[in-house]
């Protein structure tokens, strides 16, 4: 069969066709974050190969970051951002920032490109339908990062069987209503994981899992569970990189077939990493 292209970079092979049809009716966590948010005309790219996924029948659910944003509004209200092992510390006037951020200018931003592209889209944060409860990440007074102490996913597959795609921002409420910020990472393997998903993908700015940060060609393309322990261990993978891939063990151990970790600054990174089996990140399985 002969190849059809969409650019010059990537092509409609048999072997592309095949995958399509069997993940057609398949369901895809995507989380979306880190500096491939920043440039628009990447980020163009990455929703016009979303939608091209969800046109080819793939069920898709986003969920979105956007520190860099967050960071922006924080430094104009001369608020300091602070993290520790690569989450954020909340305080109150931070989780107020953060919660007009990721829910109202980005998520909506992202909904209007999809609608644009006649892929109907609604966007959620975890507030919505009781979609996640969170509670405190530690026993500080003021620090509002939260940790996912459950997911009803039920509105996510209302809004799925009906034909829509989800897109859903880190921010959630406790049992009496106070707003925490999330890991926007633990909040997609937690969907993932409670509504086990074919795959979760993880769509960031580092080419996937690196034996040396400084070379971008050691790239490791398939990993299990016990090799990402012992990167961890040996000190190979640290800072913003273990929540990802804390993220990718957690939602394989609760019944997710595969985890993916691509740079979304790639053109058509994401095509490559589910519809050839070459991929361009990394993949890692149980």
């Amino acid at each position: 069969m002969s190849n059809s292209i969409i650019d010059d970079r990537f092509y409609f092979s048999s072997e592309t066709i095949s995958l399509i049809k069997n993940y057609s009716g398949a369901t895809f966590v995507i989380k979306y974050g880190g500096s491939a948010m920043k440039d628009e005309s990447i980020q163009s790219n990455i929703i016009q190969d979303i939608s091209l996924l969800s046109s080819l029948g793939i069920n898709i659910i986003l969920v979105h970051g956007g520190g860099y944003i967050i960071d922006h509004w924080l430094k104009k209200l001369n608020i300091t951002p602070v993290f520790q092992d690569g989450i954020r510390i909340t305080d109150y006037s931070t989780v107020e920032v953060v919660e007009m951020v990721l829910s109202a200018k980005v998520n909506k931003s992202l909904v209007s490109q999809f609608n644009k592209r006649n892929i109907l889209s609604v966007g959620l944060s975890g507030k919505d339908a009781n979609l996640i409860t969170a509670s405190p990440i530690s026993d500080m007074s003021e620090n509002y990062t939260g940790k996912v102490d459950n997911v009803n996913p039920f509105l996510l597959s209302t809004l799925l069987s009906n034909g829509f795609l989800p897109v859903v921002s880190s921010v959630a409420c406790d049992v009496e209503g106070k707003t925490y910020n999330l890991n926007a990472d633990t909040v997609a393997s937690s969907i993932a994981a409670s509504l086990s998903v074919d795959k979760y993908i993880l769509i960031t700015d580092t080419p996937g899992v690196l034996k040396d940060l400084k070379d971008s060609n050691s790239l490791m393309k398939n990993l299990t569970i016990t090799q990402v322990n012992q990167l961890k261990n040996d000190g190979t993978i640290s800072g913003g990189m273990i929540p990802k891939l804390d993220s990718c063990v957690y939602s394989l151990l609760n019944n997710v077939k595969e985890a993916h970790i691509i740079d979304g600054r790639l053109r058509h990174s994401l095509l490559h990493q589910t519809l050839t089996y070459a991929g361009r990140g990394s993949k890692i399985v149980k």
